[in-house]
């Protein structure tokens, strides 16, 4: 026995009696769950490429999520309507659909759209360096979701779930991957100034081993101490840090030796020895000052341009996914004063989406990036009516609506130049090639070489996945 052990003196808990004592056949049961969800666990941590092998032969290794939180206009982006203009300020030619809050006449477009590309492909004068990679890019104009709410909605294009704790799409594609580089998280989140609504759940692992959650960066600062808490040590040198870990490496694994497998504890220890090998190539990753005065020009300035150049050096040095969130809260949740909001919102990130774009390529590795962007549901081509406590009386901003919105794909496979789908005259409901989130996200896996309905996890007696029971690949969307 190790001396360290002798620090964990072992007290009999009512649960091992029960277990020891064999009260009955459950006890088979659970140490048959706890095996094999260690046993899955362990071969996840062996493999530093490809946890799961991939079942179709691809070039994506990357996804770079843009989440415009908060919902952001499809019909004032990528899905322009002619309608909307003749039509404004007059009832809808159907009946309004029933969203969150009550909505009145038609709300034209305050936003010019111009044909961009090869390919003709219209967008808004809010994306006009976006709209410069347009070939590259595949439009889905068919989205629709399940309710015009942010928490369900959210949790849905993150996790494939509304309501109950599953884990987020970032995770099941680190859990199936694996990592290229363990100096790193291969799971990297970044919202400036704080968290999106639901916080934390949106790139949380569930079910899955720890190791596969996200690591939460606030890009709100600029120096690399503020983007990451204590990456240097200030007072203990690196063999005397490398000495403490291994002392409490074995005080962990003597803990865990008398408790069986706990995947928490084995989560804990592998990010402590995470947060030790970080600190040199974190420090060098998610510093933008080593870019060259021309490439952070390229970007422009501002929380979201820092964290979309941070995300290049990320997937360049083989992070699997990184998410950028515009910032905290819902900043594209414009119920009101939709036109100054929204040019706000885009000017904030537009510049640094078509630098990405053009980055990635000048680089070479768009073609094994999956660039994703959207929020989680679009907003009503009608007005929003006044409200006490809402929209403070105003008439000129548009409610939620997950029955038809937008978002687009590019690069790692993707078909460019093109739009997928349709929504009705106005825009208000997805009528043509409807592509639910199930299907965006058995999309997304096929891109990266997985089949949706095979890359599962067990879990509380079945095997578990990203789309659950329901999902289809839009086979348009694949080049």
């Amino acid at each position: 026995m190790h001396p360290s052990e002798s620090l964990f003196p072992q007290p009999t808990t009512r649960r091992e009696m029960l277990r020891d004592c064999g009260v009955g056949f459950g006890s088979l049961a659970l140490f048959d769950l706890v095996g094999r969800e260690a046993s899955a666990a362990d071969s996840a941590s062996t493999l530093a490429i490809g946890a799961v092998p991939i079942h179709y032969p691809t070039k994506a290794k990357h996804v770079i999520h843009l989440f415009m939180n908060g919902g952001p206009s499809q019909v004032d982006t990528f899905d322009p309507k002619p309608e909307l203009a003749r039509l404004n300020g007059k009832s809808a030619p159907m009946e309004n659909l029933k969203t969150e809050r009550p909505t009145g006449a038609v709300l034209a477009s305050p936003y010019k759209f111009q044909n961009y590309g090869e390919c003709g492909l219209p967008v808004s004068e809010l994306f006009s360096h976006t709209a410069q990679h347009m070939d590259d890019i595949c439009v889905i104009r068919s989205m629709h979701a399940d309710v015009p709410n942010h928490e369900p909605s959210l949790m849905l294009m993150n996790t494939g779930e509304s309501r109950l704790v599953r884990p987020s799409m970032g995770s099941w594609l680190t859990y199936g991957l694996g990592s290229e580089n363990e100096n790193l998280p291969a799971f990297v989140a970044m919202c400036p100034g704080g968290y999106p609504i639901k916080e934390s759940q949106n790139w949380q692992n569930g079910f899955l081993p720890g190791k596969y959650q996200a690591t939460y960066v606030d890009t709100a600062g600029e120096r690399v101490e503020q983007l990451i808490d204590h990456i240097q040590s200030r007072g203990v040198a690196p063999h005397d840090q490398r000495e403490q870990l291994d002392l409490l490496a074995r005080l962990n694994r003597a803990h865990a030796a008398h408790r069986g497998a706990d995947a928490k504890l084995e989560s804990r220890i592998e990010s402590f020895e995470l947060a030790y090998r970080m600190q040199s190539e974190a420090a060098d990753a998610f510093d933008v000052s080593r870019e060259t005065a021309q490439t952070r020009l390229l970007y422009g300035g501002g929380a979201f341009a820092r964290q979309a150049l941070i995300a290049r050096r990320l997937v360049e040095r083989g992070v699997r996914f990184v998410q950028l969130y515009t910032g905290a809260g819902q900043p594209w949740d414009d119920h009101d004063d939709l036109e100054v909001r929204h040019r706000k919102n885009a000017e904030t990130v537009d510049r640094a989406i078509g630098a990405l774009l053009t980055d990635l390529k000048r680089i070479g590795i768009l073609d094994e990036t999956l660039v994703m962007w959207g929020g989680e549901f679009g907003r009503t081509p009608v007005v929003e009516m006044p409200k006490e406590g809402s929209n403070q009386g105003k008439m000129n901003g548009r409610d939620h609506n997950h029955y038809g919105f937008t978002c687009w794909l590019a690069g790692g496979g993707v078909k460019g130049g093109q739009a997928v789908g349709a929504t009705d005259e106005l825009g208000f409901k997805a009528v043509e090639n409807r592509v639910h989130v199930h299907d965006l996200h058995a999309t997304v896996l096929r891109l990266m070489g997985y089949d949706h309905k095979r890359l599962t996890y067990p879990y509380a007696g079945r095997d578990f996945r990203l789309t659950d029971v329901h999902g289809r690949v839009v086979d348009e969307v694949l080049a």
